[in-house]
């Protein structure tokens, strides 16, 4: 039995371009299928023989990952976009982490450009997440243990992610979910996918950037959302836009 699935959520106009991995993992396709396009003839060979396939007939990043969860059968689970190539020996050593400790509900690991390149800067060690560290997350870096996640009730806000208003900060806010209900989770730097440079949450440089971000965290801290904010605002001043932007974006604005 294999002991990894890869769940992939895809727009169903989307599916022609998933590159499986090479290694024997469960395949898991959740379409989102809001206009009832024809999508099984055009996924890849890997995809038609073995993967498991459902469909929602709506939008929205988080629905469907939330139904790779439900579906997801195998000890650990990684989420996956369309356009992600795996590393099969780097999930294979998240795997081996993952049995040696059992107590860890996620283990966040990291990802590269097309060039090799890391995508961002990465703690170069062992690192335990937090509210304050994990707000980069994506969701592709992410590896979950399958029943502490059941267990614990974690699933993605849909009211967070692609194909939402709110268009980013699913993976964040399911992080900080699982770190309030008692979850464990852990950074490890060991790279486990390639993902081109451009995601939807590289965007800074507007207004509708700011005010979704600034929603993220409403989500995540409540009343205390401005003080994390301003922190996290003033670390990345010259990408919200000067000190106006930063004024908007500590009160949600």
């Amino acid at each position: 039995m294999n002991r990894l699935t890869v769940g992939y959520s895809a727009l169903a106009d989307r599916v022609a371009g998933i590159k499986p991995p090479n290694a024997p993992f469960d395949l898991l396709l959740v379409v989102q299928n809001a206009k009832a396009n024809n999508w099984q003839d055009k996924l890849p060979k890997a995809l038609k023989d073995s993967a498991v396939t459902d469909e929602l007939k709506s939008l929205g990043v988080a629905k469907s990952r939330n139904r790779v969860i439900e579906l997801a059968s195998t000890d650990y689970l990684v989420f996956a976009d369309d356009d992600i190539e795996f590393v099969d020996s780097g999930l294979n050593a998240v795997i081996n982490h993952l049995d040696a400790n059992p107590e860890v509900a996620l283990v966040l690991a990291q990802a590269t450009d097309h060039s090799g390149k890391l995508r961002k800067p990465y703690p170069g060690s062992e690192q335990a997440l937090t509210k304050l560290n994990s707000a980069r997350a994506a969701t592709y870096e992410m590896v979950i243990r399958v029943s502490a996640i059941k267990e614990l009730g974690i699933r993605f806000d849909e009211n967070f992610g692609a194909g939402v208003e709110n268009y980013l900060g699913d993976e964040y806010i399911f992080v900080a979910d699982l770190l309030s209900a008692g979850g464990k989770a852990v950074f490890l730097p060991i790279t486990i996918a390639t993902h081109p440079e451009v995601s939807s949450g590289s965007g800074w440089g507007t207004d509708r950037d700011r005010r979704a971000r600034a929603k993220v965290f409403t989500r995540v801290f409540g009343a205390l959302a401005p003080v994390v904010r301003l922190a996290f605002g003033l670390r990345r001043l010259e990408l919200l836009g000067g000190a106006g932007n930063l004024v908007r974006f500590v009160f949600g604005r």
